[in-house]
């Protein structure tokens, strides 16, 4: 008696409410996080390489003014659900709408610092604050 190999994707929609149950709340927002992106056809945080010019689009964790080399700097952490990138406007002191828990897009290049994506003076566009 052998079983066929089960597929670890759900299958119906029962399986699909009973893995919502049992998923935690970081789980829910993550993947709601992954279909905005895939939805606003931008690229996935997760797949952005060093030198890449990408539009991505996130929730924003955090928002901090650190001076970089005597300039002031307005850091932001946007997380789409698979990675986070650091989105650093320099000369600014702060960005009406830039805020925590807003949505956004932002579009540049890509570049690595200490082991962590940047995206310096992006463009943007601030996401409706409902739902849409």
């Amino acid at each position: 008696m052998s079983a066929a190999p089960r597929s670890d994707k759900p299958v119906g929609r029962f399986r699909r409410m009973f893995d919502r149950l049992s998923s935690s709340q970081e789980d829910l927002e993550s993947e709601e996080l992954r279909e905005d992106a895939d939805t606003a056809g931008c690229t996935r945080i997760g797949d952005c390489q060093d030198r890449q010019v990408v539009s991505v689009t996130g929730t924003l964790r955090t928002v901090t003014l650190r001076p970089r080399a005597g300039v002031p700097a307005l850091e932001a952490e946007l997380f789409d659900g698979t990675a986070a990138l650091d989105v650093v406007w320099l000369g600014r002191r702060s960005i009406v709408g830039i805020e925590p828990g807003r949505k956004l897009i932002a579009s540049g290049r890509i570049s690595m610092s200490h082991g962590r994506r940047v995206l310096f003076n992006p463009k943007y566009e601030l996401r409706p604050l409902g739902r849409e």
